[in-house]
């Protein structure tokens, strides 16, 4: 049983106990937060007794063997280093830092302690995710991959009133680019491995951040387009073309569904059945890993790939945060 405690008392932090919970594998055990009461109003639905307004006595506490960090970005990298360095594992939401020296940091500051780092990237978990993967043999040549995610923030109104939410405040080191686009980007790394080269184009608010954007990655015979937005809804279906078929893919973060299109034949259903809840099978996954004890795993490839080419698309399109300027120690 992995004992846990959770950075951030939010709706997603929420989301990740019960799927912990559910798999039968971890014991949540305790909550940060800034201000002790806001954790233990967080905290009492889960039964639980222990909470820290201190990130030095929880990362030092013998009561966690392992922590959920759901805080801002540019908080995800710091808090990470402060638990490994005390031995705990460490499932940091996406993205797993602010740009790549800190993600690359983190990776050999996990290696050296010997403990568990992941990336909390629900799709690349998903059943349905390792279903395209398998059927990609059934498109042929591929020659055509087209992913978008694109989702009205629910802050955007906040953000056009004159207010300066988290969510659209390059200090936080948000943007589409780090907040939605890394879905589909970790969706085609983790399908395609890294690319020979890509191009980046973003459209930047006044506030500094990317409020839409495009990628596409170069591979050897084809390019897979990636379109992320956060100030627009986006209702059509993901794709990859071969030369022999053709797989659309709903909601590219969740796989909600996949199917096969052969020309002149029906569609087929290749989606399997899926926990509401995809976040079960990221945190199934992160706790075989503590079991196995395996540090170096493949999330951590693609994630050091995914923040790579987002930290570099950035630099392309002009975005800038603060965390940029500071080395991570």
């Amino acid at each position: 049983m992995i004992r846990f405690g959770v950075i951030g008392t939010n709706w997603i932090t929420d989301s990740f106990i019960e799927a912990a919970v559910k798999t039968g594998k971890y014991q949540l055990t305790a909550v940060y937060s800034r201000q002790l009461d806001k954790a233990q109003q967080f905290g009492a639905k889960y039964g639980i007794d222990r909470y820290f307004d201190s990130l030095d006595e929880m990362a030092a506490s013998d009561e966690i063997d392992a922590v959920y960090i759901a805080s801002p970005n540019s908080l995800h990298g710091p808090q990470a280093k402060q638990f490994i360095e005390q031995g705990k594992h460490v499932v940091g939401e996406k993205p797993l830092a602010s740009n790549y020296a800190e993600v690359d940091a983190l990776i050999s500051a996990a290696a050296d302690k010997g403990v568990v780092l992941f990336e909390a990237m629900k799709t690349t978990y998903t059943p349905n995710f390792l279903r395209i993967r398998e059927s990609l043999p059934k498109l042929g040549k591929l020659r055509k991959v087209y992913f978008s995610y694109c989702q009205l923030s629910s802050r955007y109104g906040k953000y056009l009133n004159g207010e300066n939410p988290n969510t659209f405040n390059p200090a936080f080191s948000n943007g589409s680019l780090m907040d939605i686009g890394i879905y589909p980007l970790s969706a085609a790394i983790g399908l395609f491995g890294e690319p020979n080269s890509f191009t980046a184009q973003g459209t930047l608010l006044d506030s500094g951040v990317d409020a839409h954007g495009t990628l596409v990655l170069h591979y050897n015979g084809f390019d897979a387009v990636i379109s992320h937005s956060k100030v627009s809804d986006g209702l059509i279906p993901s794709e990859l073309q071969g030369e022999q078929a053709s797989m659309l893919v709903d909601g590219i973060s969740e796989c909600k569904s996949v199917s096969l299109h052969r020309p002149g034949e029906d569609a087929v259903d290749l989606s399997v059945v899926q926990e509401e809840n995809v976040m079960y099978y990221e945190a199934l996954e992160f706790a075989r890993l503590v079991e196995l004890q395996q540090v170096m795993h493949s999330g951590l490839d693609r994630a050091r790939i995914v923040s790579a080419i987002i930290t570099q698309a950035r630099d392309i399109i002009g975005v800038r945060f603060p965390a940029d300027e500071q080395p991570l120690v």
